[in-house]
């Protein structure tokens, strides 16, 4: 469940720190004092794109942190290690979004994470629904999710996906080779040409630097000859070579250290100093003795160095790439020149997994259609709970092509009215219907539905009193297997809540802040009574007893 949300410089909140609880959590307010921040917070979290117009005025960031106690850390490490996260090694998930004027930060247990993680993770974690948000009801892909997790159906519906994404696999290889069997004689004379120009070559990359080297000295060897002939003859030329200046040099200093040989410091390092430069010189006399000047060569070299610049300009920037090229030309022709024993091999591994796809299929559609008139009953008890006395629901399985879901689709029906005929739910306009239906649903898939946190923001919108009562204990219901929030103009509901909270607003040195408080006891009579709207002894009497009948 969700612990503790940090809400620091959101809109008219400059700082809150909430310790939620579990069960049903009730959240009430005037309108206009802050509440609508709890679940723009939320939504934060959950990874929504962020309005930088929710940063508190004269501030440059705000800032959401959610931590969540996990019963299981297995799913939500699954996801963790899908984007490369470190994984959970506690029960304690920490997920931290930061909007700026700037850039846009977002941190999961202190390693930064993109949006898209965000909203994988809070798929998992919350499940948020207000007046005008109920997608994933109207969504008929989401109501055969609802049905396979009430039919018990998610184990039928994986080896389904699994053979299916085989077939179709299978399905569109066959479709390319029969397309590959069109190919053009122009295409195989082109592959066979790219082929054997390649091959021809004998390319290894890694000799490219060597015949570069190798060209470089022969097609300068001339020069270097005459370079290094020069230095040599310099160094131990006849004429006044330095080898020869330096032995002059050495018979001076042995004169200089007889008659002092404190000199010996100054001029210790030059006999060393010869011995190098003999070495030297011996090196470059050597050099040029091995230096040859074979002009086949260099034209063979350069001739090796065309080949290269060749290939690379008609199949990739780099000799690996150009090797690459003729790997993917050798099996482009190879499964165009046997593509006859190819399609006959796809066609019979097509043929059985269809076979296997239907059979699954099949199975798995069974599930369904057993399950679906028992959903139906179960969400329609749900609906006279609710205040639809008289509606009828049914949820209709459609048969279709097989796709990745299976070889039906789903559409729940819902007629509110007797005499009318029955709609599906995304043709219903009232939003206030549409918000009793979805908490029908979810109070018909409590056991089944594995999101830990609901969160309903005023759904109980447009409905009557007893209508209120009757969806807080609903939600109260709910909040035995669930966390639940509740933000809720209506005391009936406020009041089967296991922690009630209130959000108000205060100003303070000039500035309005929201403020959030727990209320218990006197403290939660007084703010029944201000939702009841009075502030006289007759609605003191209605919150004391919307209180006593949720004890008794």
């Amino acid at each position: 469940m969700l612990t503790l949300l940090k809400i620091r410089n959101l809109a008219l909140v400059d700082e809150l720190s909430w310790e939620l609880g579990g069960g049903l959590i009730g959240v009430t307010g005037e309108t206009g004092a802050g509440k609508s921040v709890i679940v723009g917070a939320l939504k934060l979290v959950l990874g929504e794109r962020a309005d930088k117009g929710l940063i508190r005025s004269g501030e440059e960031t705000c800032t959401v942190e959610a931590v969540f106690k996990l019963g299981s850390v297995e799913e939500v490490n699954g996801i963790l290690d899908e984007h490369g996260v470190d994984a959970c090694e506690e029960s304690e998930l920490i997920i931290r979004r930061v909007v700026g004027s700037g850039t846009n930060r977002q941190f999961v247990n202190n390693s930064a994470v993109t949006l898209a993680m965000l909203k994988a993770l809070g798929e998992r974690l919350v499940d948020l629904h207000g007046p005008h948000d109920h997608q994933s009801l109207l969504s008929v892909e989401r109501q055969l999710g609802m049905l396979d997790s009430y039919a018990g159906a998610l184990d039928a519906l994986r080896d389904y996906r699994a053979t299916w994404k085989s077939w179709r696999g299978k399905a569109d290889e066959h479709a390319e080779l029969v397309r590959a069997e069109r190919a053009s004689e122009q295409e195989l004379t082109l592959l066979r040409h790219q082929i054997e120009e390649i091959d021809s070559a004998g390319i290894r990359p890694e000799e490219e630097r060597e015949i570069e080297e190798r060209y470089r000295r022969a097609s300068n060897a001339s020069r270097l000859l005459e370079v290094a002939g020069l230095a040599a003859g310099l160094l131990g030329g006849e004429d006044g070579g330095i080898l020869e200046q330096l032995a002059e040099v050495q018979r001076l200093t042995r004169d200089l250290v007889r008659y002092d040989p404190a000199v010996i410091e100054v001029v210790g390092g030059l006999d060393a100093a010869v011995v190098e430069i003999q070495e030297l010189e011996r090196g470059l006399v050597d050099y040029v003795g091995e230096l040859e000047i074979d002009p086949a060569e260099a034209s063979a070299l350069e001739g090796r160095i065309h080949i290269f610049e060749t290939l690379k300009r008609k199949y990739g920037p780099t000799l690996v790439e150009v090797v690459e090229h003729g790997s993917d030309a050798t099996a482009r022709l190879d499964a165009i020149e046997n593509r006859g024993e190819r399609l006959e091999a796809l066609e019979a591994e097509v043929r059985v997994l269809r076979g296997q796809l239907e059979e699954r299929g099949a199975l798995l559609g069974r599930l369904r259609r057993k399950a679906a008139p028992k959903l139906a009953k179960e969400i329609a008890g749900q609906l006279k709970d609710l205040g639809f006395r008289q509606s009828v629901f049914e949820v209709h399985l459609l048969g279709g092509e097989a796709g990745a879901n299976g070889l039906e689709s789903v559409d729940f029906q819902f007629g509110p009215n007797p005499g009318e005929p029955m709609k599906p739910l995304r043709q219903i306009a009232s939003s206030g219907e549409v918000s009793r239906v979805m908490l029908a649903v979810k109070s018909a898939l409590a056991e089944q539905d594995a999101t830990p946190l609901m969160v309903f923001d005023e759904i109980d919108a447009n409905v009557g009193g007893e209508i209120a009562r009757a969806v807080g204990m609903k939600m109260a219901v709910l909040g035995e297997r669930h966390q639940v929030i509740a933000i809720t103009h209506f005391p009936q509901v406020a009041a089967v809540a296991a922690r009630h909270f209130v959000v108000e607003k205060e100003v303070s040195a000039g500035r309005t802040r929201s403020l959030m408080r727990r209320v218990e006891g006197s403290g939660w009579v007084d703010e029944l009574v201000r939702m009841l709207g009075g502030g006289g002894a007759s609605a003191r009497a209605m919150a004391e007893s919307l209180l006593e009948g949720v004890s008794a």
